[in-house]
């Protein structure tokens, strides 16, 4: 009884919040020019290659964390001899 009243009253409240997300209008036509085109791809042009060097150096951490392992066990390796 208990898992059906609680399965009522979330479809109840779901149902109640469905409308509200359809209530925005899509009536408006889309009228920016093209220089507000032209800046948003010069925006996300400088976003882009920012994130080059970015990833590269990520790369190259992950790259020295990967040899450091190894590089731990050889020195640990020559200390026991």
């Amino acid at each position: 009884m208990r898992t059906l009243q609680t399965m009522i009253i979330t479809i109840t409240l779901w149902m109640l919040a469905v409308p509200q997300a359809f209530a925005a209008t899509t009536t408006r036509v889309y009228s920016s020019g093209l220089l507000v085109l032209a800046f948003l791809g010069f925006c996300a042009l400088v976003v882009v290659i920012q994130m080059i060097p970015a990833i590269l150096t990520l790369w190259g951490i992950v790259k020295e964390l990967v040899a450091g392992k190894g590089k731990e066990k050889e020195a640990k390796v020559e200390i026991r001899h």
